[in-house]
C-alpha cells in the first residue's frame, strides 16, 4: 500500500519580466508610526518609479497599499515572509525606506532572495529613513547578505541617478571606501600601553552588561552573538523589562521627587502641561524618576557594568519614556539614588554606561570608552545618536545627530542648558520628559562597534562639534524632532557620501575630549584596547596615527 503522505507543495512565483524591479518596504511595528510616515514613504516611492521609468524599467509593489492601515509598510515579520512569496527569486529587488523600520521584517526574505538587492533612503530630514536605511545595511552586514545602496534627497540628482543606472546595468554599485584603514601597527607609547592594559584586565576580570529584552527594538544588527561577546570579556545578563516595571511600581512617590528637585536646582527646565495625551506632566516625571531608582537597584543587584533598556516596545505601553532616566546613568554628576534600605548611593559619582535601545555594539564602545576616559582622567559622560540627516552650512558640511530625548547634561554644557519635552505621541503615548538642549562645541571621538564576517569590528574617527547661529540650530531641529537633544557634527576628512558607504549602524558614538590632541591620544589609546581585546579596528577619515 502507498504511502499517503502529504507531500508539501513548492511554493508558486510569479514569473520574472524583464526590465522589472520589485520594492518593498519595511516599517515600523507601531501602526502610529506608519500611519504618520506614509505620506512621505509614498513621495519616495514615487520618485523612485520616476528615475527608473527613464531608464526603461518598471517598479512594482510587491504588496499593495492596504486599504485598512491606509499604508504600504511591512509591518511584521509574518507579513514579511507572506510578501517574499510573491517575489520572483531571482528579481532584482529595491528595499525603500524614507521612515523608522524594523530590520527583521524583511531579514527572512532578504536572507534567502537570489535576486540583486538596492537598499534606499531618502535624505531628508522630516522622518527618520536615513536612520532606517543605515540600521538595515547593517542588519545585512551582519547576516552576510550581499547588498548595494543609495541615498538622495528627490531621486533626481546625478550621483543618484548614476548609481542607479550602475545598479540596473550590473546588479551593484560600488561606492567610495579610500577613506577607510585598517589600524596601523601601534608603536610603543604610554597610550598603547594604557589601553593594552586596559584589555588585559577586562579579559581577565570580565564585564556584565544587562539587557532588557534582547531585540524587541527590531535592530538585527544590535544584538551580539555570546560566543563573540564572551572571546572579549564580556557576558550578558539577560533581564526583562516586566521585572523593570515592577521594581519601577515599589519606589516610593517621596524618593522621586527628590530626584526632581536635584534637577530643578541644578536648573534644568521642564514645559509642563495639564493634558497628559499631549503635554508633558508633573506626573509623568514622577513615574520617570521612579524607573531611573529602579534601574539603578537592579544593576546594583546584578553587578552590571553597563545595562540597556529597550523601551519603545513594552514598556511605551505602561510607563512614560525611558529617555530622561537614561541620559542620567550616562553622567557622572547625577542625581543620588539610594539602595532599597537607603543605606548606600549607587554608583556614586560615577556614569553608568546605558546603551540606548539595548543596541550592543554601542554596549562594548560605551563599556571601553567609560573605562579608557576614566584611565586617562577625563570625563567619560558617552551617548550614542541616531545619524539622523545633514546639509552644508557655512562651505562644510554639518551633520545633525539626534538622540530620543537623552544625552549627558555635560554634552549641553550642564543642567541650566538642558530642557524637558514631551516625547511625541507617535512613537511615546504615555508621554515622558527628554533630556533635550544643543551639543556644547568641542572636539569629540566617534566610533561604532559593529559586526560583519562574523566578527566584532570597530571603526574610530574623530570629528568636532560645531556651535551654529541660534536660528540655524533651530531650523534644523525643528526639521526633525525638536524634542530631541542635538548635536552639530563636522567630521574630519570624511564626506557625507564616504561616511554614508561605510557606516554599519543607524547609530554613532560620541564622546568629548578637552581638546584636538588629547582627542587624539583618548583615541589611540581606545584603538589600543579594542585592538588588545582581538577586535577589527578601523581608522576613518583623518586620524594622524
Amino acid at each position: 500500500m502507498a504511502n499517503e503522505y502529504r507531500w508539501p507543495r513548492a511554493p508558486k512565483r510569479p514569473a520574472l519580466e524583464p526590465k522589472t524591479a520589485y520594492l518593498i518596504a519595511s516599517g515600523d511595528q507601531r501602526e502610529s508610526a506608519n500611519s504618520a510616515g506614509w505620506s512621505t514613504q509614498a513621495a519616495m516611492e514615487a520618485a523612485l518609479a520616476t528615475a527608473f521609468s527613464a531608464n526603461g524599467w518598471r517598479l512594482t509593489r510587491a504588496n499593495p497599499v492596504d486599504p485598512t492601515t491606509g499604508h504600504g509598510f511591512i509591518s511584521s515579520q509574518r507579513m514579511g515572509l507572506e510578501v517574499f512569496k510573491s517575489i520572483p527569486v531571482d528579481a532584482p529587488l529595491v528595499v525603500a525606506e524614507a521612515v523608522w523600520q524594523y530590520s527583521h521584517h524583511v531579514l527572512g526574505g532578504l536572507v534567502t532572495h537570489r535576486g540583486p538587492v538596492l537598499t534606499v533612503g531618502n535624505f531628508a530630514p522630516e522622518w527618520p529613513g536615513l536612520v532606517g536605511l543605515l540600521g538595515l545595511n547593517a542588519g545585512l552586514t551582519k547576516a552576510g547578505r550581499a547588498y548595494s545602496s543609495l541615498w538622495s534627497i528627490d531621486c533626481t540628482d546625478d550621483w543618484f541617478l548614476a548609481g542607479l543606472r550602475e545598479w540596473i546595468e550590473t546588479g551593484r554599485v560600488e561606492l567610495d571606501q579610500s577613506h577607510v584603514r585598517n589600524l596601523p601597527r601601534l608603536d610603543a607609547s604610554d597610550e598603547v600601553r594604557l589601553g593594552r592594559a586596559l584589555a588585559e584586565q577586562l579579559l581577565a576580570d570580565k564585564a556584565l552588561i544587562g539587557v532588557f529584552d534582547e531585540g524587541c527594538m527590531g535592530m538585527f544588527n544590535a544584538i551580539i552573538d555570546d560566543g563573540l561577546l564572551n572571546g572579549i570579556g564580556i557576558f550578558k545578563e539577560r533581564l526583562s523589562q516586566s521585572a523593570l516595571y515592577a521594581e519601577t511600581l515599589r519606589v516610593a512617590d517621596g524618593e522621586a521627587k527628590q530626584v526632581g528637585a536635584w534637577l530643578v536646582e541644578r536648573g534644568m527646565r521642564f514645559h509642563l502641561g495639564t493634558d497628559g495625551d499631549t503635554e508633558l506632566t508633573a506626573d509623568q516625571l514622577i513615574w520617570q524618576y521612579k524607573l531611573y531608582i529602579a534601574a539603578l537597584r537592579i544593576a546594583d543587584d546584578f553587578g552590571l557594568d553597563a545595562f540597556g533598556i529597550q523601551y519603545q516596545q513594552g514598556l511605551k505601553d505602561l510607563l512614560p519614556a525611558s529617555d530622561l532616566p537614561e541620559g542620567l546613568f550616562n553622567s557622572t554628576d547625577r542625581p543620588p539614588a539610594m539602595s532599597r534600605d537607603g543605606s548606600r548611593e549607587l554608583y556614586a559619582g560615577m556614569a553608568v554606561p546605558h546603551f540606548n535601545e539595548a543596541d550592543e555594539g554601542a554596549a562594548i564602545d560605551a563599556l571601553v570608552t567609560n573605562r579608557v576616559w576614566r584611565a586617562m582622567g577625563l570625563l567619560p559622560d558617552t551617548t550614542l545618536h541616531d545619524v539622523r540627516w545633514g546639509e552644508e552650512y557655512d562651505g562644510q558640511y554639518v551633520w545633525t545627530y539626534e538622540i530620543s530625548g537623552a544625552v549627558p547634561a555635560s554634552h549641553l554644557g550642564g543642567y541650566s542648558n538642558a530642557e524637558g519635552w514631551r516625547q511625541a505621541s507617535v512613537f511615546f503615548p504615555a508621554g515622558g520628559s527628554t533630556l533635550n538642549g544643543v551639543s556644547k562645541a568641542g572636539d569629540v571621538v566617534l566610533s561604532r562597534v559593529f559586526l560583519a564576517d562574523d566578527c566584532i569590528n570597530a571603526d574610530l574617527f574623530l570629528g568636532k562639534v560645531v556651535e551654529l547661529p541660534t536660528d540655524e540650530s533651530l531650523r534644523r531641529k525643528q526639521i526633525t524632532n525638536p524634542e530631541w537633544p542635538i548635536a552639530h557634527v563636522v567630521l574630519e576628512g570624511v564626506t557625507r557620501d564616504q561616511f554614508m558607504a561605510r557606516h554599519k549602524a543607524n547609530h554613532v558614538q560620541l564622546v568629548y575630549a578637552p581638546d584636538e590632541s588629547t582627542a587624539l591620544a583618548a583615541l589611540t589609546t581606545k584603538a589600543a584596547m579594542l585592538d588588545g581585546l582581538g577586535i577589527n579596528v578601523s581608522l576613518v577619515g583623518k586620524v594622524g596615527m
